[in-house]
């Protein structure tokens, strides 16, 4: 996987090529290159082509993630996870980020 500006994109290889695309976002932007540094210099252009496309346009650029997540969860796992939370002397969203990050 591959990061920039907080961006990530995927490569695969395809018929000798690798071939990307940037994930997380509702607009397509892809790249490709014939060497790991050719395919990933063309993540680079292609994030930075998408984000003067959408100032060119006016436009807010797609971001990834908004760092929101909404989470169903049965009631009794959600108090399980408050009590914890609370014995650790942590916000429940303090300590459901810290469970991720671990």
């Amino acid at each position: 996987m591959l990061e920039y500006k907080g961006y990530a994109g995927t490569i695969e290889p395809d018929d000798g090529l690798f071939i990307g695309r940037v994930i997380g976002l509702r607009d397509v932007v892809t790249f490709e290159g014939s060497s790991f540094a050719e395919v990933e210099q063309a993540f680079r252009d292609s994030v930075d082509d998408y984000l003067a496309f959408c100032a060119a346009r006016g436009e807010a650029p797609d971001r990834p993630y908004s760092g929101k997540i909404p989470l169903r969860i049965d009631p009794e796992l959600h108090r399980h996870a408050a009590v914890r939370a609370a014995a650790e002397g942590l916000s429940l969203n303090q300590w459901i980020a810290r469970r991720i990050a671990a």
